[in-house]
């Protein structure tokens, strides 16, 4: 039995995330399930595949990731099983996998289509509980991916923001905000690279933020920071409050990384 994880936008109040669950433990009695996020925003594909690329490579080999965001549930877009030298990802193939994927070795991809794998009756409006749960629970009790579907060569990728680089900065944008309002961008400490943190000035919306920081309390109470964060990625941070709320932060927004000249210190 593996772990199956799961990462949805239906939240906490209604039946949804719940349903999938008992689905899972009706045919995998004995899997255990790890829920990764149902606080994705409604809908909000690129949100949903950030969490589950943040998350997935924490997790055991051979974990099943399911990832439910899906705005096109019940059209015609696909629904697709991958295997990877590490993991299986399950979802709807709308972009939600794509950051998880670009990370990892593909060995297959599989369109989901043997329906004797779904539930009885697949409801056009949630196929987190028709297709993708009992999916994912066929595979945990060691259900050849082959047998899914037929074999596919691609999936469909999100349209992420790369970095720009110029002499001197380093122009990128915010990607996510967390729950405590802290801004993460698309800057990862490869493109810092070039600076220690006291040589890198760090500005948002035209706004200075100051040089980068180790945590959150290396500056005084209710001031913005900025630092590498657990992903990976530079974020904006306020200490005790939200960045976002406080400069009206969102997704989108331009950030400029400065390396101040090494030989002016």
């Amino acid at each position: 039995m593996n772990i199956i994880t799961l990462t949805t936008d239906f939240g906490v109040a209604d039946w949804f995330a719940g349903t999938m669950k008992g689905v899972i433990l009706g045919i995998a009695p004995r899997a255990t399930i790890v829920d990764i996020s149902h606080g994705i925003p409604s809908g909000d594909v690129r949100a949903g595949a950030f969490a589950l690329a943040a998350a997935c490579r924490y997790f055991p080999r051979n974990t099943i990731h399911v990832a439910v965001v899906d705005p096109g549930v019940g059209s015609g877009r696909p629904a697709i099983a991958v295997k990877t030298a590490d993991y299986f990802f399950v979802g709807p193939d709308n972009g939600i996998l794509s950051l998880a994927l670009s990370r990892e070795k593909i060995k297959t991809i599989r369109r989901l289509e043997n329906d004797s794998f779904f539930n009885r009756q697949v409801s056009h409006t949630f196929h987190g509980r028709d297709v993708f749960a009992p999916v994912a629970a066929h595979l945990s009790r060691g259900v050849p991916i082959q047998k899914l579907g037929p074999k596919v060569n691609n999936y469909v990728r999100l349209n992420w923001p790369v970095p720009k680089r110029r002499p001197g900065k380093i122009h990128g944008e915010i990607v996510y905000i967390d729950q405590f309002g802290n801004a993460i961008t698309n800057i990862d400490a490869q493109d810092l690279a070039t600076g220690n943190p006291p040589r890198c000035e760090v500005r948002t919306k035209r706004k200075p933020l100051g040089t980068l920081q180790t945590h959150y309390q290396a500056v005084p109470l209710h001031s913005p920071a900025a630092m590498i964060g657990s992903t990976g990625l530079l974020e904006i941070a306020l200490n005790g409050g939200s960045a976002a709320a406080s400069f009206g932060l969102k997704i989108g927004d331009p950030v400029t990384v400065t390396v101040r000249d090494v030989a002016k210190l």
